[in-house]
């Protein structure tokens, strides 16, 4: 407890499985946390936390919107200390079966999304002169191939790009910048894989782990890198699938 004692988070997706596992999460260990989503979920999550919470509606396609988001954020709580770019969308088809529509609203929102979130904060942050924290949630599909995944791969290894550079440039500033990569997590982006005739749970006994990821495995990474336990680590992927991506004897 205490972990992110006098600590503001903006989150971006906070009413979807991972962002209202992290909002939860970060409640507990002290934050306050603006809850920012398309939907009313965000709201009713505020609701739900009590006084460290409070909900903005965002579009992270919208620049202006977020611009809005870091307004209300730092009105509610006096600053941002903490972003996590966590909003995304996942679409499953093969290469050849994803239309240029698919492809575009991915990139819109996993990648386009974190750049505007990355771009819209880093000033709040530096006028606030108290360093501060970006997560950005990529994905194992940022950092291995797999079947289907050809808009939501582009995007999230584009996260993982994005994330190094403005590391480079934010740290002499005190921001660190860090991206997560969650594998196959049990929430409700699961129902994609579902939509088109796969069930995800069958992937299980190639974890060497032997389960999928919960919300709060993801959830207890980012107060981590939230918090300053991980003050000297910037620029780096922190990887959270029980194991699948180190190497060919996770797979079936």
């Amino acid at each position: 407890m205490g972990r992110l004692d006098g600590k503001v988070a903006l989150l971006s997706g906070a009413g979807g499985g991972l962002g209202r596992a992290i909002a939860a999460a970060f409640v507990a260990e002290g934050a306050s946390v603006m809850l920012a989503d398309l939907d009313d979920a965000a709201s009713e999550l505020a609701t739900t936390l009590g006084a460290p919470a409070a909900s903005v509606p965002l579009d992270v396609t919208d620049e202006a919107a977020w611009s809005g988001a870091v307004t209300a954020t730092v009105d509610a709580f006096g600053a941002i200390d903490v972003l996590i770019n966590n909003a995304g969308i996942l679409r499953v088809a093969p290469m050849v079966m994803t239309d240029l529509a698919m492809f575009t609203e991915t990139v819109a929102v996993n990648q386009v999304g974190v750049f505007l979130g990355m771009k819209s904060v880093a000033p709040a942050m530096v006028a606030a002169g108290r360093g501060g924290s970006i997560v950005n949630v990529s994905s194992v599909a940022g950092l291995i191939g797999s079947p289907g995944h050809v808009a939501y791969a582009a995007s999230k290894w584009a996260v993982r790009g994005m994330t190094k550079v403005a590391a480079l440039e934010l740290g002499p500033v005190g921001i660190r910048v860090n991206s997560i990569h969650p594998g196959l997590a049990d929430t409700p982006m699961l129902q994609s894989y579902r939509d088109v005739g796969f069930e995800p749970q069958s992937v299980a006994p190639s974890v060497p782990l032997g389960r999928l990821a919960t919300a709060a495995d993801v959830a207890q990474l980012a107060v981590y890198l939230a918090s300053d336990e991980s003050r000297y680590s910037t620029g780096s992927e922190f990887v959270v699938d029980g194991g699948f991506s180190a190497g060919a004897s996770a797979r079936p």
